[in-house]
């Protein structure tokens, strides 16, 4: 238990760094590591750091900021922070005092290469957090200005370092406060495994190597503990096993290198092909594939099937339909994601895949590591960052409905303003623990946008003090004639205006961008509170207030999921741009949609739907080829309705019951997918409509042999038309 700090009188600034030195040695003892919260005036306190630099010769320091403002070496910008990732330093400096300011993500990212022993030192100016800092710039969108917007945020970290026992307070030409020590606890279990650091990553890697068919291993981990390593240790013993082929996939390629890292070095014998093959001299591969190629090849059924093996890491960040199929692809498979950190959280991972698990594969196991790698459990700058950036934010408690019998609970929907919020931090660590556990992408800098962020609001659904559902919009468009002209010749393209700017790119359309927005970024629920109808209630309440202060549409862009379409659909919302490639680390496409709230905003909208309809069928032959059947199938409402001609009537039947080439009556199957998907249709000929689409408009074989895709091309129609027969209401004619 910690029991307060020591400061130090007033002294040299030279015994106050050797005062440091022995803290740091005294840190060494118990493999821990801090913050040095270094503050004053900037040029001073860079001084200070060089002396503290100077004391001794620590293993590889780090100074992060402006080369212009320093004369030590080697010195990196906070942008290329993250290329640090995997490397050890006893000593960084961040200078956030600087022309740089602080960047969030590079805190977070260099407080995971800080080693046993090491310090962090922050420098700041003595009044931090009154006004924003430069790195603002980077999302100041337009027309603000960085100096103008508001310093929630950093107002937050000076209370927050200023009130933190576990660090170290040093004050430019003033006092050094360091803290008192707390007692180590007590040693990791003692384990039998020399590729291992911890008991915990012996069991992971022991639990990987004996995987069990259609017993899928779900891994869940803090940064820091060894995840995939433990992957490759795996990998590494399984290919002595002679495991012809293991395949692994995450987001990033950059991902998993620690896992290649220690494949290479446990089999000396093997040779790294490429940084994503590795190969023994018996032909045993070890294969790293992007989410969308693992996909791509999976359909094609060129990987999979008995015997087959899946480690897939960093799984929070895959979609769950994506994981879902894998998991029935392949018998043995490991799913590893952190729970914490700005790679992404996983916390709400086995929450939101945990259904699919237990109906595809209910004997899957999980396990999580917990004993830190590169320092010691209670190492105080891991509980100061997730602090700081609120990695450990914590989800609120679900008030579910049936609670509230015979109390008298009262659930609002409520707007919060940025001051307000950042007044009430309980309810900030609440509402970004839901924002965390709902979305891979979630960054220290997401925070910041939250409090900070120009033309951001927020509202949220409260239930016995408790946020249930969190919406974030962001105001866009509004631009003068003359600068929309630029945008859509693309001259220009000032920063920010995600959904508006896209638009006038690549629809051309000037409208889009001189009318008023507002666009989601993120909405999240409570994941025990899903399908209750809050995410309804809270844009509904958002699109009311937007329609009041004349935003003439709402939208947003997400990654294109059917149920999550489905949701924006029967919300009113209409597709206005699908884009024609893949996201890498998601093996989905991005989609727009948007909604009128006004008679100027219905005319733009009207423009950009059409011309989406009007480029739809032409990219699903091309572009859009291997866009997933059941999204075309929610799409192609939005073409101009054309009911089937007598011509088509006789076309489709004679391809459903005769023997006609389906090829050779394309134009007609396009025509009855077309008007069936206005229709209502059970489960089975959802699937044969789907299976037509995927034919009739992306030319996709229903099965390898030709005989065999026709028959059930002619099946697929007849399980339509019969529907229309026998249930003529169902079909709207």
């Amino acid at each position: 238990m910690r029991v307060g700090c020591r400061v130090e009188k007033p002294m040299t600034v030279m015994k106050q760094v050797s005062a440091l030195d022995h803290h740091a040695v005294r840190l060494q003892r118990r493999r821990w590591r801090t913050l040095v919260w270094l503050y004053g005036p900037p040029e001073k306190a860079r001084h200070q750091a060089q002396r503290l630099w100077d004391v001794r010769m620590w293993q590889a320091p780090l100074w992060v900021g402006a080369e212009q403002e320093t004369t030590l070496s080697p010195c990196l910008p906070a942008s290329k922070a993250r290329t640090r990732l995997g490397a050890e330093h006893q000593l960084v400096v961040l200078d956030a005092s600087g022309s740089q300011g602080l960047d969030p993500d590079a805190l977070g990212a260099l407080a995971g290469t800080v080693s046993a022993g090491g310090l962090l030192v922050i420098i700041t100016p003595s009044r931090w957090g009154e006004q924003p800092d430069p790195d603002y710039a980077r999302f100041a969108d337009y027309p603000w200005r960085w100096a103008s917007l508001s310093a929630h945020y950093l107002k937050r970290l000076a209370l927050q370092l200023t009130g933190e026992s576990t660090i170290v307070r040093w004050e430019v030409d003033g006092h050094l406060t360091l803290p008192k020590l707390a007692i180590r606890e007590s040693r990791a279990a003692p384990f039998d495994d020399t590729d291992c650091l911890t008991a915990d990553q012996a069991h992971a890697v022991n639990a990987l190597v004996k995987l069990k068919r259609r017993r899928p291993l779900v891994i869940t981990a803090d940064r820091g503990r060894g995840k995939s390593a433990a992957l490759g240790i795996a990998c590494a013993r399984l290919l002595k096993k002679s495991i012809t082929q293991l395949v692994v996939t995450a987001p990033r390629l950059s991902s998993v290198e620690s896992l290649f890292a220690r494949v290479v070095a446990l089999c000396p014998e093997g040779q790294r092909l490429s940084h994503a093959r590795f190969e023994l001299p018996n032909g045993s591969s070890l294969c790293f594939l992007p989410p969308d190629a693992l996909n791509e090849q999976v359909h094609q059924a060129a990987l999979g099937g008995s015997g087959s093996y899946l480690l897939v890491d960093e799984a929070a960040a895959i979609p769950a339909a994506l994981l879902a199929q894998w998991l029935v692809a392949f018998p043995r498979i490991a799913f590893a994601t952190t729970v914490h950190g700005y790679e992404g959280s996983g916390r709400g991972f086995a929450l939101r895949f945990r259904e699919v698990l237990n109906s595809k594969a209910p004997q899957w196991r999980e396990l999580a590591l917990e004993a830190p790698i590169r320092w010691s459990a209670g190492d105080p700058l891991e509980a100061t960052i997730q602090t700081l950036l609120l990695l450990n934010a914590p989800l609120p408690e679900a008030q579910l409905p049936e609670s509230h019998a015979g109390t008298e609970c009262q659930t609002v929907s409520i707007a919060l303003a940025q001051a307000q919020l950042a007044k009430q931090p309980e309810c900030l660590a609440k509402l970004f623990g839901l924002l965390v556990q709902s979305h891979y992408r979630t960054t220290p800098s997401d925070l910041r946008q939250l409090l900070d962020g120009p033309g951001t609001a927020i509202r949220t659904i409260i239930a016995s003090k408790e946020p249930q559902a969190v919406l974030v919009t962001r105001e866009e468009g509004d631009f003068n004639a003359a600068l929309a002209e630029q945008v859509a010749r693309g001259e220009r393209r000032p920063q920010g205006h995600l959904l508006a700017q896209s638009l006038a790119a690549h629809s051309g359309s000037r409208e889009a961008l001189t009318s008023r927005w507002r666009r989601v970024a993120r909405i999240a629920t409570h994941p025990e509170r899903r399908r209750e109808g809050l995410g309804r209630w809270l844009l509904e309440d958002d699109i009311a207030d937007a329609s009041q202060q004349g935003v003439a549409l709402y939208g947003a862009t997400f990654g294109a999921e059917a149920s999550l379409l489905r949701f924006w659909l029967a919300l009113g919302f209409v597709p206005v741009r699908l884009g024609i490639t893949r996201e890498a680390a998601t093996g989905e496409y991005a989609i727009m949609v948007a909604r009128a709230l006004t008679s100027e905003g219905q005319a733009v909208l009207t423009s950009l739907h059409d011309s989406f309809a009007a480029s739809l069928i032409t990219l699903l032959a091309f572009e859009l080829a291997t866009l997933p059947a059941p999204i075309v199938a929610l799409l192609l409402p939005s073409l101009p309705r054309l009911p089937l001609s007598s011509t088509d009537t006789q076309a489709v039947e004679d391809v459903a019951y005769g023997h006609r080439d389906p090829a050779l009556a394309r134009t007609s199957l396009q025509a009855l997918a077309r008007e069936a998907s206005h229709w209502l249709l059970g489960q089975e000929v959802q699937i044969a409509h789907q299976q037509l689409i995927a034919w009739a408009f992306q030319n996709q074989p229903l099965a390898k042999a030709h005989g065999e895709s026709v028959r059930l091309i002619r099946r697929a129609t007849q399980q339509i038309i019969e529907q229309r027969t026998l249930f003529p209401s169902s079909s709207g004619g």
